[in-house]
C-alpha cells in the first residue's frame, strides 16, 4: 500500500517484464513494481497524485486512473501519452474536494495495447478514503477486504497476451492469490471492496449463506443500500458491499456460470476464494438502508441528446460506434462543459458489451425502456446484454478536452469499440453553432 500524506500520494511505477508469482505459478509478467499484483494507492479527496511511471518494456504504454474525476489533459489523465522505452512521464492527478469516495483501479491505456497490457499484469487497485464515513457509529471502523480479481492464461512459461480467446480457460485470482482465505466472526460486518480489474471477462458473484449489501458502484457512494445475493461484474466495475458472518464454517465465495449471448463467451462456475466463518460470535449490527446523498439528474434540463450503436463484423475483428473503429486523431462527439446530456446507447450485436466513459459517471435512467432505481443508478462502467438499449444521463463538470468513452472488454476496445469526446467551454460550442450556421447559409447561397 502506497498512502497520500499532507494532501499529496508521491510514488514511482516502473514497467517491466519479470518473472514472478502469478497465483500457484512463476511466469513472466508485465508488472508494475515488480509484482503482479502491485501496490494499493490510497488518496483522500482533495489530494494531488505526484506519480511517475518509467517504462522498461519493448512498447508504448501510458497509464489510467479509472473513474476518478480528474482532468483528461495532461499531466492529468491523459490517455492519448505514449510512454516509450526508457522513458519516464511525470503524471499530476489534482483530485477535487468532492471526488466520490470508494474503489477505483489504475491500468495501460496504450492504443490498441490495453488487452495485451492489463492482461499480462499492467493493473492496480486505487482507493478514495472516506466510504466508512457514511456508515453508523457502531460500523465505523470495521474490517475492509480489498478483494482485487485478475485472471491469466498460460502460453510457456508466461502470461500470455496476445492473440487472446476471450472464452479460454483462465485462472482466477484473489489479489494475485489462488483461492486464499477470508476470515469473518460469527455476525461480524465487513466491507469488500469487490473490484474486476482483468483485461476481459465478467464476474457472476455469490457466497452461499449470506447476501451482498451494496453501498458504492465504481467508486460512487449510493443513496440508499440495497442487497443482492449475487453480482454481475463486468471488466473494469467495482462494488464496495457489506458482508455479515453466518454460522462457523467454510464457503466459496465463487463467481457462477455466465453467459455474455449468442456470439459471446459462456465462462463457467469457479471458486475465488474460501471464507472462513470461526471465533468469537458478534452480535450482528443493523445495515443502513440510507447512505449517502446524490444527485438525481431525472429531471436535469437536457442540453444534448446522443445516439450511440454499437456493431461488429461476423468475424469479431473488427468493433464499431456509429459505423466507425477508433481513431485518436478524429474527435467523434463534442459536448459542453457545465450541461447535462442523455444518451441512448444501442447494443445491436449478439454479445453482451460495456459502456465506460472517461472524466465524468453517468446516471443509468433505462435498460430496454424499464426504468432504473435512481437511488443507486451512478455508475462508471456497465453491462449492455446482447441487442438491448440503455439510456444514460452525464453532467459534464469541472473539466474540459479530449477523452475516450468505449467498451472495457479490452478486445472489444483494441479492435476500435472506442470513441473520442470533447468537452469543451461553452463559448467554444457556441462559436461552433455560429460557424455551422454560418457554413450552412454559405450552402444555401450557392445552392440558389
Amino acid at each position: 500500500m502506497v498512502a497520500s500524506s499532507d494532501g499529496v500520494l508521491k510514488t514511482t511505477i516502473v514497467v517491466e517484464r519479470r518473472k514472478v508469482p502469478v497465483g500457484d505459478q512463476l511466469l513472466y509478467a508485465t508488472t508494475y513494481n515488480g509484482a503482479f499484483m502491485p501496490p494499493t494507492l490510497r488518496v483522500k479527496p482533495g489530494d494531488r497524485i505526484d506519480l511517475t511511471m518509467t517504462n522498461n518494456i519493448d512498447e508504448d504504454t501510458n497509464l489510467h486512473t479509472h473513474g476518478l474525476h480528474v482532468s483528461p489533459r495532461e499531466p492529468s489523465d491523459d490517455i492519448f501519452i505514449k510512454i516509450g522505452y526508457g522513458q519516464s512521464y511525470h503524471y499530476e492527478y489534482q483530485l477535487p474536494d468532492d471526488q466520490p469516495v470508494g474503489t477505483y483501479w489504475y491500468h495501460s491505456h496504450a492504443d490498441m495495447k490495453s488487452e495485451a497490457q492489463v492482461a499480462g499484469g499492467e493493473s492496480g487497485i486505487l482507493v478514495v478514503e472516506g466510504l466508512q464515513d457514511f456508515l453508523p457509529p457502531s460500523l465505523q471502523g470495521i474490517t475492509e477486504h480489498t478483494i482485487a480479481l485478475k485472471d491469466f492464461q498460460v502460453e510457456g512459461d508466461a502470461i500470455k497476451t496476445h492473440d487472446l480467446d476471450i472464452g479460454a480457460s483462465t485462472n482466477r485470482t484473489v489479489n494475485g492469490q489462488q483461492n486464499p482465505e477470508i476470515r469473518i466472526h460469527p455476525g461480524e460486518t465487513q466491507m469488500w471492496r469487490l473490484a474486476n480489474i482483468g483485461a476481459n471477462i465478467f464476474y457472476k458473484l455469490h457466497l452461499a449463506g449470506t447476501h451482498f449489501d451494496v453501498i458504492a458502484q465504481d467508486g460512487i457512494p449510493v443513496q440508499q443500500v440495497y442487497s443482492v445475493d449475487t453480482l454481475v461484474i463486468p471488466a473494469g466495475a467495482r462494488f464496495d458491499v457489506l458482508v455479515q458472518g453466518g454460522d462457523p464454517g467454510t464457503a466459496h465465495l465463487e463467481t457462477l456460470p455466465y453467459d455474455t449471448g449468442p456470439a459471446g463467451d459462456k465462462f463457467p462456475q469457479a471458486d475465488l476464494a474460501t471464507v472462513v466463518t470461526s471465533g468469537t460470535a458478534l452480535h450482528g449490527a443493523a445495515v443502513p438502508k440510507k447512505f449517502a446523498p446524490a444527485e438525481d439528474l431525472r429531471d436535469a434540463e437536457i442540453a444534448d441528446q446522443k445516439v450511440i450503436v454499437y456493431t461488429e463484423n461476423g468475424s469479431k475483428t473488427k468493433f464499431s460506434i456509429n459505423g466507425r473503429q477508433f481513431d485518436p486523431d478524429r474527435t467523434d462527439f463534442t459536448a459542453t462543459l457545465g450541461t447535462v446530456e442523455e444518451w441512448k446507447i444501442h447494443n445491436n450485436t449478439k454479445q453482451s458489451h460495456s459502456f465506460h466513459i472517461h472524466t465524468n459517471d453517468f446516471q443509468l435512467i433505462s435498460v430496454d425502456g424499464e426504468a432504473q432505481d435512481p437511488t443507486h443508478a451512478r455508475f462508471d462502467t456497465v453491462d449492455i446484454p446482447a441487442r438491448s438499449t440503455i439510456v444514460v444521463r452525464i453532467r459534464f463538470a469541472d473539466f474540459t478536452g479530449r477523452t475516450v468513452f468505449h467498451c472495457h472488454i479490452l478486445n472489444h476496445e483494441d479492435k476500435g469499440m472506442m470513441a473520442v469526446l470533447d468537452i469543451v467551454p461553452p463559448d467554444a460550442q457556441s462559436r461552433k453553432r455560429d460557424d455551422d450556421q454560418h457554413d450552412d447559409h454559405q450552402d444555401k447561397r450557392h445552392d440558389r
